[in-house]
């Protein structure tokens, strides 16, 4: 087994062989997009699970090191959640992943949060803009894209507000008639479009260091869920009040790298999504 932090990545993408570090919703499709071009798709998670047939699963908790050596992998995605304040987190995990691995894979991309960023106001937010976060949520994810790019020179995908089936928190909402922050300033992705953005970035020659997973119609908060308690002819909810002012983030760069989202906004996303339910 060799340690492999400080290493400099492969220049070349081998034949597809690709490690899941994490393999919750967002790994999963993805993971069954690589499997159905025949590449070798490798799943690490903490438990066991119902993972597809076409995956290898690996069950671990990264808290602790590897026991054995990992397989030698051309690309890695690495899509976990942040630790809880007081336990290991990213740094502890992802320096345990470095130390069970053979080399650095070719490409590696770790999915962060839009959440990093603790900025507010009505400018947007590019990938141009340094986070500086404040809070401990904030300062973990933050740690963990240091961790990623120091150890694997990963490339940082920052998704915000992920819906798509089984990801219906608005809708639940709506339909319990929760409270809503009206005013809260939103962005999101469908996960459909997710997974397309995470499978380009493997495959690009030449990937941005940073990308913000949005579509192109960030929005306030009142105006999504009215849309859809329209949509279920249900009335809209009560207002809350204002807590958080929220931010816009700009959506350009994913265009540019994956041409036109199959859910371009909140209301084709939520239109399929409402039309899936019985």
């Amino acid at each position: 087994m060799t340690d492999v932090r400080g290493a400099e990545p492969r220049p070349d993408r081998a034949s597809g062989r690709t490690l899941l570090v994490g393999c919750g919703r967002v790994a999963t499709r993805l993971g069954l997009r690589l499997a159905a071009r025949g590449e070798e798709v490798i799943g690490v998670r903490r438990h066991a699970g119902d993972l597809p047939a076409a995956f290898r699963a690996l069950v671990h908790d990264l808290d602790a090191p590897l026991p054995s050596a990992l397989p030698a992998v051309d690309s890695m995605v690495i899509t976990l959640p942040p630790g809880r304040e007081g336990t290991p987190g990213y740094r502890t995990w992802l320096d345990h992943v470095a130390a069970a691995l053979p080399a650095v894979p070719a490409r590696t991309v770790f999915v962060s949060s839009t959440g990093v960023f603790e900025r507010k106001g009505a400018a947007p937010v590019d990938e141009s803009h340094r986070p500086q976060p404040s809070s401990p949520r904030g300062q973990e994810l933050w740690e963990g894209e240091t961790a990623a790019r120091e150890l694997f020179a990963a490339v940082v995908v920052r998704p915000a507000g992920i819906y798509g089936p089984g990801r219906e928190h608005l809708v639940r909402q709506v339909r319990t008639g929760a409270q809503v922050d009206y005013s809260r300033r939103t962005n999101r992705i469908h996960e459909a479009d997710l997974a397309r953005a995470l499978d380009r970035i493997l495959t690009m020659a030449d990937p941005p260091a940073v990308l913000h997973a949005v579509d192109s119609a960030p929005a306030l908060l009142g105006e999504v869920v009215a849309f859809i308690a329209d949509e279920l002819r249900l009335p809209h909810p009560p207002r809350a009040a204002a807590r958080h002012e929220g931010i816009v983030l700009d959506g350009r760069l994913l265009r540019s790298v994956l041409g036109e989202l199959e859910f371009p906004d909140y209301r084709s996303g939520y239109r399929d999504l409402l039309g899936r339910r019985p």
